[in-house]
């Protein structure tokens, strides 16, 4: 690629200070049109990161490092870094094989849909303060865990709970299982294959929660290359996102204790989900930036709607 003067990577290239890449990376952000939304959802932010990582920093590193010279070698891996990003559109965190959430480091790679939710504002909160009194023996389910993430935050937002955390990818389960060892949460995780709720341990739940794939097949179609870089497994909810959460509300029904609770996160389908499960009583929960894109449905009513025949399609 000519380095002339409208291209950002000269600037790049010739950043003499970790501040003035900072912002020639800015600028190939925007120049490239990446897409974000999967580590951060500003350039800033995700450039921050990148750079961060390049420099073996840590994440909460003062803003005195920008004054940082950098020396030539330490320029050309961040270049290389940067045009991986850009250029091939890999998910930074592909690129550093590690994602946060909810203060914590998760292992992820190309087996594993990189962990963002939701869920991370209501573990424990919110979720802990709609779920009945704690009890020896409280137990939750985590439904397409994927890299295991909101399983072991679970486990972490409460100490009570043994937890059970399914997938229907074994190569995502390998990555739960790295996950699993690096929080040293063994005694209470488990992790196991699963086509939604068909094989996991038997027993009744408090809680159920799902991070499900919800996305129309044809939105997956389109997807950018950051996405589609994703299993599609954990994006495509069928032709109208909602194959899977279906699936997750009939076989949820009879495995919830009495007071029990299913939340799931469904993205963009709340109209969908208020049409079909009209029936069901769904409350949605506040997230921070408005979505409230967090579903919970009620033991008890969907136990009353298993009684009628034909409420919840299968």
């Amino acid at each position: 690629m000519r380095r002339g003067a409208g291209d950002p990577w000269a600037a790049v290239a010739r950043a003499e200070t970790a501040g003035e890449w900072l912002r020639a990376a800015e600028q190939a952000y925007l120049h490239t049109g990446a897409a974000l939304g999967q580590i951060a959802a500003d350039p800033h932010d995700e450039a921050l990161y990148l750079l961060l990582h390049g420099l073996r920093l840590p994440l909460d590193a003062p803003e005195s490092v920008l004054a940082r010279r950098l020396g030539a070698g330490e320029r050309e891996g961040l270049e290389r870094l940067l045009r991986r990003r850009l250029v091939d559109r890999v998910p930074a965190a592909y690129l550093t094989r590690e994602a946060w959430l909810g203060g914590y480091r998760f292992h992820v790679d190309e087996r594993v849909i990189i962990p963002r939710s939701y869920f991370v504002e209501m573990i424990p909160g919110m979720l802990g303060d709609l779920l009945p009194a704690p009890r020896p023996g409280r137990r939750i389910l985590d439904v397409c865990t994927g890299s295991g993430c909101l399983a072991l935050l679970l486990a972490h937002g409460f100490p009570d709970a043994e937890v059970v955390g399914c997938d229907l990818s074994p190569e995502a389960l390998e990555v739960a299982a790295i996950n699993l060892r690096a929080h040293r949460l063994e005694a209470r995780v488990r992790f196991c294959r699963s086509d939604v709720l068909a094989s996991v341990p038997p027993g009744l739940y408090d809680l159920i929660l799902s991070n499900p794939p919800y996305e129309p097949s044809a939105h997956v179609d389109r997807q950018a290359p950051e996405f589609a870089a994703e299993p599609r497994l954990a994006h495509d909810g069928g032709a109208d996102g909602l194959r899977v959460v279906r699936e997750i509300v009939r076989q949820a029904t009879d495995r919830l204790v009495s007071e029990g609770l299913l939340v799931i996160e469904v993205g963009g389908l709340r109209r969908a989900v208020d049409r079909e499960f009209a029936t069901l009583a769904p409350e949605w929960l506040p997230t921070a930036d408005g979505s409230n894109c967090v579903v919970l449905f009620r033991a008890e009513n969907l136990r009353r709607s298993l009684a009628k025949a034909g409420q919840i399609k299968s």
